[in-house]
C-alpha cells in the first residue's frame, strides 16, 4: 500500500468516525450529553432522542448508532467529482458535476433510513448550491454570497487536502475556489484553512505543529486569529487537565470569535452573517483538540463529540487530521466496521477511488512543474 493509498484510507475513516459519534451529540451541551448517556460518550450511542422519528429538533433524522450524517456524504460526493474530473477542481465543477449528483443520485441515507437523492438529506445552506447553481444561474465563483455563514463548505474538503497533499498553500487556494460557489466570509475562508491542514497531516513527518504552522500560514481576518486563541488555549492547559477542563478552555478561547451564541439551538441576532473579524466554531477548534490531546486519535475525536454544539463536524475535521497524522494504525476498526455496517457504506471503495485520483493529479503536476521550470529557463537565457 503506498503512503497516500493509506492515509487517504486514513484521513476519510477518522472523519467518518468523527461524524458518526458526534452526531448522536449534536446540538446539546457537554452537560445534557453526560446526564442523557450517564457519563461522556465513549463511543457508539443510540440516538438522543430515542423517539427520534418525531422528536424536534433532530426529527426525521436517526442520528447515533453508528450512522454517517451529511459531512460525510458531502465528502464521498466531492470524491465523486474529482474521480469524474481526474484533474484539481474549482467552483465551475461544483456547478457542473457536484449539484447533477446532488439532484440524480440514489443513494442509502443512513439517517432517514432509506434511499433517496443527497438533497434530500442535505441542510438548508448546502441545498443553497442547487437553489443558486441550478434555478439562479449565478457565476459559480460568486453563488456562494449571500447564503447563510456556517460549516458547510469546510466539513466536506478533506478530499481537497489528499489531493494536494504535502502542499497546504495549493490545498487551500484550490478550496477558496471550491467553496466560492458554495460560502462566502469565514465560511469560506474555513474550507480553504481545513483543507490545508488535512494536506499538511499527510506529509511525510508530519507533526501536529507542522499541521497548526500549516493552518496559521494560509489563514486570514478572524480565522486565524480564532485558530491563535483556542491554540494557545490548548498549549496552556495543565498537564493534569481533565477532559471537561479541556472543553471548556476551547469554549471560552472560541467564544468572541463565535456569532452564534451560547445557546446552540437559539443563535443570536448577528449569527452567520458575514464578518471579517468572526471565525466559524468548528474548525479552530477541531485544531485545539488535536493540540490538547497531543495528535491522539480517539481523545481528539471523543473530546470534540463530548463538546456537544456542532459536534458531528467539529469531530469529523478534528478525526480527518488526527488520523492524516497517525495513519490507519490509528484508526479503531472495530469501531469503522460498525460504522460501515450501520451506514451501508464500503470506506475502502471511497480511499481506492480518491487515492487513484490524487496520485494521477500529482503525475499531471509534476508534469505541470516541469513545464514551468523549462518556461522560466528560456525566458531567463532570452
Amino acid at each position: 500500500m503506498t503512503w497516500i493509498r493509506e492515509r487517504t484510507a486514513a484521513v476519510l475513516a477518522g472523519s467518518a468516525i468523527g461524524d458518526a459519534l458526534g452526531g448522536a451529540a449534536e446540538g446539546f451541551s457537554p452537560d445534557k450529553i453526560k446526564e442523557r448517556y450517564g457519563g461522556r460518550i465513549t463511543g457508539i450511542v443510540p440516538p438522543y432522542h430515542l423517539d427520534w422519528q418525531t422528536a424536534r429538533p433532530v426529527s426525521p433524522y436517526h442520528k447515533g448508532d453508528g450512522h454517517i450524517t451529511d459531512d460525510t456524504l458531502m465528502t464521498q460526493a466531492l470524491i465523486r467529482v474529482y474521480a469524474e474530473r481526474r484533474d484539481h477542481i474549482d467552483a465551475f465543477a461544483v456547478a457542473e458535476l457536484l449539484v447533477p449528483l446532488l439532484q440524480t443520485e440514489i443513494r442509502w441515507i443512513p439517517e432517514l433510513e432509506r434511499e433517496s437523492i443527497l438533497l434530500q438529506r442535505i441542510f438548508l445552506a448546502e441545498k443553497w448550491l442547487v437553489t443558486r447553481l441550478q434555478y439562479g444561474h449565478i457565476d459559480p465563483r460568486e453563488a456562494g454570497v449571500g447564503n447563510v455563514v456556517n460549516c458547510g463548505a469546510a466539513m466536506y474538503m478533506a478530499p481537497v487536502g489528499i489531493v494536494n497533499a504535502g502542499n497546504p498553500r495549493a490545498a487551500y487556494t484550490e478550496a477558496i475556489d471550491i467553496a466560492g460557489a458554495h460560502q462566502s466570509s469565514y465560511g469560506r475562508e474555513a474550507a480553504g484553512v481545513f483543507a490545508a491542514a488535512v494536506a499538511a497531516s499527510v506529509a511525510v513527518g508530519a507533526t501536529v505543529d507542522s499541521v497548526i504552522d500549516a493552518a496559521l500560514r494560509v489563514a486570514r481576518d478572524g480565522t486565524a486569529a480564532a485558530i491563535r486563541a483556542v491554540v494557545d488555549a490548548a498549549r496552556a492547559l495543565p498537564a493534569d487537565a481533565d477532559d471537561d477542563a479541556i472543553g471548556a478552555a476551547l469554549r471560552a478561547a472560541i467564544r468572541p470569535f463565535d456569532t452564534v451564541g451560547d445557546a446552540y439551538r437559539e443563535p443570536l441576532m448577528d449569527a452567520r452573517v458575514p464578518s471579517r473579524t468572526k471565525s466559524i466554531e468548528e474548525l479552530p477548534v477541531a485544531l485545539g483538540f488535536l493540540v490538547a490531546y497531543e495528535g491522539a486519535f480517539l481523545p481528539t475525536v471523543l473530546g470534540a463529540v463530548n463538546y456537544g454544539r456542532d459536534s458531528d463536524s467539529i469531530a469529523s475535521m478534528a478525526g480527518s487530521v488526527a488520523a492524516g497524522l497517525g495513519g490507519r494504525e490509528a484508526i479503531p476498526t472495530d469501531m469503522l466496521d460498525t460504522i460501515a455496517a450501520a451506514s451501508r457504506v464500503d470506506f475502502d471503495e471511497y480511499a481506492a477511488l480518491l487515492s487513484d485520483v490524487a496520485e494521477d493529479i500529482m503525475a499531471k503536476d509534476v508534469e505541470r512543474a516541469e513545464a514551468d521550470v523549462r518556461r522560466v529557463a528560456v525566458l531567463r537565457e532570452a
